[in-house]
């Protein structure tokens, strides 16, 4: 058993330098001194949490939640409109994938499959009540 805890371990230590995590890094710290975008989420936290006290009122100012709804949107689309959110996206993607087919290979080695070809398949959806078959 700790031997499987140290393997886990260096997957771990792989994982934390490999090209994805590195660019997942290196674009967080980039939105992070990103002083508009990061002035954008505020807002955009402030506004969600405006329309979550107005929702709760017993007399709700239904105007007043439309007119929140459309700021909010109007902010999130700066958002996900920025260079630095665009990337930091990608690059949580990118290193996601990396995490979920090494997970996935783990998994299937766990039921039974063979550790030298087993994969992930990015477009199984893991419910085999709707699959036409592995491939």
């Amino acid at each position: 058993m700790d031997k499987i805890i140290e393997h886990a371990r260096e997957i771990g230590r792989l994982l934390q330098n490999s090209e994805p995590y590195k660019k997942l890094k290196e674009a967080e710290t980039l939105a992070d001194k990103d002083e508009k975008l990061q002035n954008d989420i505020k807002e955009f936290n402030l506004k969600r949490l405006s329309i979550n006290v107005e929702t709760q009122k017993v007399e709700k100012d239904g105007e007043k939640i439309a007119n929140l709804n459309r700021e909010m949107q109007a902010v999130y689309a700066e958002i996900m409109s920025n260079e630095h959110m665009k990337s930091y996206n990608e690059a949580k993607q990118e290193f996601d994938n990396t995490v979920t087919r090494v997970v996935t290979i783990i998994q299937n080695c766990a039921q039974g499959e063979d550790p030298d070809t087993t994969d992930f398949d990015p477009s199984c959806t893991g419910s085999c009540s709707t699959c036409g078959g592995c491939g």
